[in-house]
């Protein structure tokens, strides 16, 4: 099972790239962030032209989050995160998959700090840590994938940055990235490719892209039932050069699942 997470930012502005790279990359599951369109505006037609089935949170102009899953739909356990019932954000979806569950995350930016934007930031963060650990001990297979908005070490950014300032790398943002791994989680990409760049991110400002001065932003994490199966992982830099392109490449996981598990069904409901 091939599970993607990508930013889009704008699916139906860059509907057209999304759909080449489905075309190619041929993934099973995608998890998107920033749709930035109301539910009734998200593209259902062209995704299920292109052999997807989708359930999507929408918000007009920011947010915006779907899960994407090769010829099926993805029966939805959860729109919203829990913990703050006034929060009407579309951050959070979650759904099952062949016998997987996946989520898909659009973490606060936080940006700028110290202020209300960065503390709604640790608070989101706070309450996915404390949902995360919930899925954790319901020991069943899940895949916490999206833009987390965190770049977690230094060698997850481009060297010598002047970004000390920025929300992303802060060391409350890098505590609380940290604080999920503790609960037992396991970074696919860093497990995959330990040393070196792997950026996800690439900002459209001051020649980022074509100077590769990256970021990664995008993570997915898993369970150890699937950290045990997990065979390959990688981002597809290549889309990031694309016409008209997000300033986020998708990052990908492989998962060798056994027939019984891909077979299997979860029902949870919110």
């Amino acid at each position: 099972m091939r599970i993607a997470t990508f930013n889009i930012n704008d699916i139906n502005k860059r509907l057209t790239n999304l759909l080449d790279w489905l075309a190619t990359a041929k993934p099973d599951v995608v998890c998107l962030q920033e749709l930035k369109c109301e539910d009734r505006a998200f593209p259902i037609t062209a995704i299920e032209a292109a052999g997807f089935g989708a359930v999507w949170s929408g918000q007009r102009t920011w947010n915006g989050v779907a899960i994407l899953a090769r010829n099926s739909t993805p029966v939805i356990t959860r729109r919203t995160l829990p913990g703050d019932l006034d929060d009407n954000q579309a951050r959070y979806i979650e759904a099952a998959v062949n016998g997987v569950l996946v989520a898909s995350i659009y973490l606060p930016n936080g940006n700028p700090q110290p202020g209300p934007k960065f503390d709604y930031k640790l608070a989101w963060f706070d309450r996915l840590i404390a949902h995360a650990y919930e899925l954790m001990a319901a020991d069943i297979p899940v895949v916490l994938a999206g833009d987390y908005n965190v770049v977690p070490t230094e060698a997850d950014i481009y060297s010598g940055h002047r970004e000390q300032a920025n929300a992303l790398l802060q060391p409350q943002s890098r505590a609380a990235y940290q604080r999920l791994l503790d609960q037992g989680w396991t970074d696919a990409l860093r497990t995959v490719k330990p040393e070196g760049p792997l950026w996800t991110f690439w900002g459209y400002l001051r020649h980022r892209w074509p100077n590769d001065k990256g970021m990664r932003l995008d993570h997915m994490l898993l369970t150890p039932s699937l950290a045990r199966r997990l065979s390959s992982a990688g981002v597809s830099r290549n889309v990031r050069g694309m016409g008209g392109a997000s300033d986020h490449a998708p990052a990908w996981i492989e998962i060798a699942l056994p027939r019984d598990v891909l077979r299997g069904v979860m029902t949870n409901k919110r």
